[in-house]
C-alpha cells in the first residue's frame, strides 16, 4: 500500500512493508506517534465528559506476565473506546513500591556482593533500593508501551514519590486522630524468614503430611483424662484451655471442670464452644490463643489468657519452658512427643494430610503469632463501603463477586498495618519513653525515636484512585477525574485492595472510587496448571509479541477471556495474526480498486453494499453492548467473524465481481478500523494511515458508526446468494470439480428470487454460469427459497455419478443404522447425559434427511438415463 500524500511520516517506506504488515517495524512508530500527539494526556479543563481508569499499579520489581497482559489489554480497549467517543479519557499510570518484594530483590543483590542490609545500615540500604528502582524499576512500564497501552505516561506516579508519601502520612495520622488506628498485641501472619508480619496475599497454602498425635490431659480432680488431638504438639506448651462442642455427649459432664497440661503442670479449664467440630480428631480441641486465629476467637469468648511459646525469631520462647526454649518448632515438636511418650501421656499417632500456610516470599512456614503491631479498626470504615455495594453504587462483574466482597466485609477484622521492613512508608510514629507521638512531621525536642516499622504496602495502595490525582491538595485533576469509572482487577485482591479503596474513597473523598469492578480471568497454562517459571509453565508475553505482534497477542487474550479461569491458547494468538494479515490484504484490495475515504457522503447502492453496511450496523450494536457488559471475548469474536468471514470472504469477492462500490468499500473499511482499533490498534492505525483521503490518527477518530439503517431485504438477498454459492461449492468439491471444469446452475424459485441473482456474482464466487433452465442430468439440491439444479458444464458422467451416489447412500445408511441402534438401547437413553442422547437424535435426523436427498438424486439420474 502506498501512503497518501500529505501525511506525517509515521509509516514505513519499504516495498516489503507495503506488501505485508511487519509488527516489529510498525509498532515502535505508532507508540511514538500516539505519545507525541499528546492525546494520551487528559485535560482537566477540557470541558468534556471524563472517563477515568486507574491502573492497578504493578510492582516496581515486576515484569509483564500473562495476567498483566490480559488486564491491561482490557483497560486499554475501554480507554481507547471512550477516547474515540470524545471523552476526556484519563488512564492513570504508575507503579507500586512493593515493600516485601523490592526489599527481597535488593537483599539478594547484596548477598551476591557478600554483604547484607544490616551491614549497610538502614539509611544506606534504603538509598540502595532507590538506586535499584531508578535503574530497573521502569521495566514493566516499557513493556506496557510495547503492548500498545495508552496510559497517561506524562503523569506517571509511584507510591513512594514525595506527594504520594505526604498523602499516606496524612491518612495514617487522620485515622489515628479519629481513633481507628491503635497499637496492640494481636494475632498476625508472622513470616519467620522475613521476621515480619505479612498480609494474606503473601500467604500460600501447601498440602503437608504431618503426624497427628493424641495426648491425654489428666483431670485436675479425681481420675480420668480428656484426650486431645493435634498436629502441632510443640504449641501445647502454650495451651490455656481445652474446648469441646456443647452438643457432644462424650464430654458434656466435663464442661466447667479443669485438667492439667502435660509436661507443664498448670491447670486449664474445659470449656464448651460452638466452634469445635466433634468429628475432628477426638472432638476435644487444645486451645492455644497465641498461635491460632480460631483459638484466639475461642479465647476471646471465654476470657482466656494467651501464652506465646514461639517468638518472632521463629524459635521457642522461655514461656515454653527451659527444656524447649531456643529450639526450632520442629525440634521442639519431636522433643515434646518424646517427653509425652516417656511420661505415659501419648495416646496415639497417625499421619494427617492438611493445608498449611507458607510465606510466598521467604518460603518459611507462617506462624500465627501474637505480636505488638499497629492496627486499624475497620468496622466503622467498612459500614459505608458495605452500603455502597448493597445500594449498587459499586457494581461487580461477574456479580457473584459482590457476594464474596460482602461476606468478607461483614466479618471484617482489624487490619495489621505495620511491617518489620526497611523499604516502604515508615510509620509517622515516634516514641520517647512512654510517650507516643503521631504526626506528619517529626516532633520537637530531643530523645524521640521513630518507629522502625513501615506500613503495609496495601495501605498506600488503598489511596491510589485519589492520591495519584494530587490529594490531599484539591487539584484540577482531582476535581475532574475522581471518581474513576472502571476498575479491572484480579479476584485475589478483592479484600486486600478493592475493598480498602472503597473504604478510603468514601472516607476521604465522600464518594466511591469507581462505579464498576470487573474481575478478569486468571490465565492458566495450556494444561490447566498455574503459570509459573519454577514449574516451567510460564509464557512470556514479550516473546509472543516479538513472534506474532502486539495486536495478535491482544486479540488472543481477549478471545480466551471469560467469567471463569481460562487456559492460555497459542491457537488464539495465531488466529489473531491471521486476522491481521487478512485485514492488511483486504485494505490493499480496496485501495487497488480505487477506494478512498473523505470523498463526501457515501450511500450504499448495490445489494452487496447495503448488505455489508447492514452487517456492520448489527456488529456495532453488538460490540457496544459487549463492552458495556464486559464481554470481551464476545467483542473480539464478533469482530473477527465480521472482518474475516463477511467483509473479506464475501463482500470483497463481490467487489471484485463489480457488485460493490470501491468508495463504499473504503467507507466500510474505515468503520471496521474504528471498530477494531481499541482491540488491535497497531494494524488498524497503519491501515488507516495508508487509506487515500484519511486524516489524523485513528486514536482519536470517532467510534465506528453505521453507514445507514439495517437493511433486512439486502441481508435476505445476499443470504440467498451465499446459500446458492455454498451449495454449488459443495457440489463441486464432492465431485472433484475445479473452476476450469465449469458448472451450470439453474434456480427453481419465484421470478423475484431468480431476478435478484447476479450472473457476475455467481460466476465470481462459485465459478458457475446461470442457465436458462434445468441443465441436462442435473443434481437437484434443496434451498430455503426453492431448489437448485446443478451439473458440470460438460455434462454428467452418469456411471461415475451413479457410483458416487450409491457410495454416499451406503455411508448414510450405515450411520443411520448405527444411530437408530444406539437410540434403541433403553439403557443408553436412560443413563447417558441428556446432551449426548440429543446428539444421537440429531445424527439420526440428519442422516435420514441426507439419505432421502441422495435417494431422490439417484432416482432422478436413473430416470434421465
Amino acid at each position: 500500500m502506498t501512503p497518501p500524500k500529505g501525511r506525517p511520516d509515521t509509516r514505513g517506506s519499504s516495498a516489503e512493508a507495503s506488501a505485508r504488515f511487519v509488527p516489529a517495524e510498525a509498532e515502535p512508530r505508532w507508540i511514538s506517534a500516539w505519545e507525541r500527539s499528546e492525546d494520551l494526556v487528559a485535560d482537566p479543563a477540557g470541558g468534556r465528559p471524563a472517563f477515568t481508569i486507574a491502573i492497578p499499579p504493578p510492582n516496581v520489581t515486576g515484569a509483564l506476565h500473562m495476567g498483566h497482559a490480559l488486564n491491561n489489554t482490557i483497560q486499554d480497549v475501554l480507554i481507547r473506546r471512550r477516547r474515540m467517543a470524545g471523552d476526556e479519557a484519563m488512564w492513570i499510570c504508575g507503579t507500586d513500591h512493593a515493600g516485601i518484594a523490592t526489599q527481597a530483590v535488593v537483599e539478594r543483590q547484596l548477598a551476591t556482593e557478600g554483604t547484607d542490609r544490616h551491614a549497610l545500615g538502614r539509611e544506606a540500604f534504603v538509598e540502595r533500593v532507590w538506586e535499584w528502582k531508578e535503574e530497573y524499576g521502569g521495566r514493566i512500564i516499557r513493556q506496557l508501551r510495547r503492548l500498545g497501552c495508552t496510559l497517561d505516561y506524562s503523569r506517571e506516579r509511584f507510591t513512594m514519590d514525595d506527594r504520594y508519601a505526604d498523602a499516606v502520612r496524612h491518612v495514617f495520622c487522620d485515622l489515628y486522630e479519629k481513633g481507628y488506628v491503635y497499637r496492640d498485641r494481636y494475632l498476625v501472619n508472622w513470616d519467620p524468614g522475613l521476621r515480619s508480619a505479612i498480609s494474606d496475599l503473601e500467604v500460600e497454602m501447601r498440602e503437608v503430611t504431618d503426624t497427628m498425635v493424641e495426648i491425654g490431659y489428666p483431670l485436675a480432680e479425681g481420675d480420668g483424662e480428656i484426650v486431645v488431638a493435634t498436629v502441632r504438639p510443640e504449641t501445647m506448651l502454650g495451651d490455656t484451655a481445652v474446648a469441646v462442642s456443647p452438643e457432644d455427649p462424650r464430654y458434656r459432664h466435663l464442661v466447667g471442670k479443669r485438667c492439667r497440661l502435660p509436661l507443664v503442670g498448670r491447670e486449664i479449664p474445659i470449656v464448651a464452644d460452638e466452634a469445635v467440630d466433634p468429628e475432628f480428631g477426638t472432638g476435644a480441641l487444645k486451645v492455644t490463643p497465641a498461635h491460632s486465629s480460631d483459638d484466639s476467637e475461642i479465647a476471646a469468648r471465654h476470657d482466656l489468657p494467651a501464652v506465646s511459646v514461639i517468638g518472632e525469631d521463629g524459635v521457642m520462647t522461655l514461656d515454653a519452658g527451659e527444656r524447649y526454649a531456643g529450639l526450632a518448632p520442629e525440634q521442639a515438636a519431636a522433643r515434646v512427643v518424646a517427653d509425652l511418650r516417656a511420661a505415659g501421656q501419648l495416646r496415639g499417632e497417625r499421619l494427617y494430610t492438611h493445608d498449611v500456610p507458607f510465606s510466598h516470599r521467604s518460603g518459611a512456614r507462617v506462624e500465627p503469632l501474637l505480636s505488638l503491631q499497629w492496627f486499624a479498626d475497620m468496622d466503622g470504615l467498612a459500614r459505608p463501603a458495605i452500603e455502597a455495594v448493597r445500594e449498587g453504587r459499586v457494581r461487580f462483574s461477574p456479580d457473584r463477586f459482590a457476594e464474596v466482597y460482602m461476606g468478607w466485609m461483614e466479618g471484617i477484622r482489624p487490619w495489621c498495618l505495620s511491617r518489620q521492613l526497611w523499604w516502604g512508608h515508615r510509620l509517622p510514629v515516634w516514641y520517647r519513653g512512654e510517650e507516643v507521638y503521631v504526626g506528619r512531621a517529626p516532633p520537637d525536642g530531643d530523645g524521640w525515636e521513630q518507629d522502625p516499622d513501615v506500613l503495609d504496602t496495601w495501605f498506600s495502595s488503598a489511596l491510589w484512585p485519589f492520591a495519584t490525582l494530587g490529594w490531599p491538595e484539591r487539584t484540577p485533576e482531582l476535581d475532574a477525574f475522581y471518581p474513576t469509572q472502571v476498575l479491572s482487577t484480579a479476584r485475589d485482591i478483592i479484600f486486600l485492595w478493592v475493598a480498602r479503596m472503597i473504604m478510603m474513597g468514601l472516607e476521604y473523598m465522600g464518594d466511591v472510587p469507581f462505579s464498576d469492578v470487573y474481575i478478569h480471568s486468571v490465565v492458566q497454562a495450556p494444561d490447566g496448571r498455574r503459570m509459573s517459571k519454577s514449574l516451567g509453565t510460564g509464557i512470556d508475553p514479550e516473546e509472543l509479541i516479538a513472534e506474532h505482534g502486539a495486536d495478535a497477542v491482544r486479540f488472543g487474550l481477549l478471545m480466551i477471556s471469560s467469567t471463569q479461569d481460562v487456559r492460555f491458547s497459542h491457537d488464539r494468538i495465531g488466529q489473531g495474526r491471521q486476522l491481521v494479515t487478512k485485514l492488511w490484504n483486504a485494505a490493499r484490495l480496496v485501495i487497488e480498486r480505487g477506494g478512498a475515504v473523505g470523498v463526501g457522503e457515501v450511500t450504499p447502492a448495490t445489494d452487496a453494499d447495503r448488505w455489508m453496511a447492514s452487517r456492520l450496523a448489527r456488529a456495532i450494536e453488538r460490540a457496544d453492548a459487549a463492552l458495556a457488559e464486559f464481554r470481551f471475548s464476545q467483542f473480539a469474536d464478533d469482530i473477527y467473524h465480521l472482518v474475516f468471514d463477511e467483509f473479506c470472504d464475501w463482500y470483497l469477492e463481490l467487489l471484485k465481481a463489480g457488485e460493490a462500490s470501491p468508495d463504499v468499500a473504503a467507507a466500510l473499511l474505515e468503520q471496521l478500523l474504528a471498530l477494531m482499533a481499541p482491540m488491535m490498534p497497531f494494524v488498524s492505525e497503519e491501515v488507516w494511515s495508508r487509506l487515500p483521503g484519511s486524516d489524523g490518527l485513528l486514536l482519536t477518530h470517532e467510534p465506528a458508526r453505521a453507514l445507514g439503517p439495517r437493511d433486512e431485504d439486502a441481508e435476505e438477498r445476499i443470504a440467498r446468494l451465499m446459500e446458492i454459492v455454498g451449495a454449488i461449492r459443495s457440489f463441486a468439491s464432492e465431485r472433484g470439480l475445479t473452476r476450469r471444469s465449469g458448472i451450470s446452475a439453474w434456480v427453481e424459485a419465484d421470478e423475484a428470487s431468480r431476478a435478484a441473482l447476479s450472473p457476475d456474482a455467481l460466476r465470481a464466487l462459485a465459478g458457475a454460469e446461470l442457465a436458462d433452465g434445468p441443465p441436462e442430468g442435473a443434481s437437484v439440491l434443496g434451498l430455503t427459497m426453492g431448489r437448485l439444479h446443478v451439473a458440470p458444464a460438460e455434462g454428467v458422467d452418469r456411471e461415475a455419478e451413479r457410483g458416487r451416489l450409491r457410495a454416499a447412500v451406503a455411508v448414510a445408511e450405515r450411520e443411520l443404522t448405527r444411530a437408530e441402534r444406539q437410540l434403541g438401547n433403553a439403557r443408553f437413553v436412560e443413563r447417558a447425559p441428556a446432551d449426548v442422547v440429543e446428539v444421537e437424535r440429531e445424527k439420526r435426523r440428519r442422516y435420514a434427511e441426507q439419505l432421502a436427498a441422495l435417494a431422490a438424486e439417484l432416482a432422478a439420474l436413473e430416470t434421465a438415463s
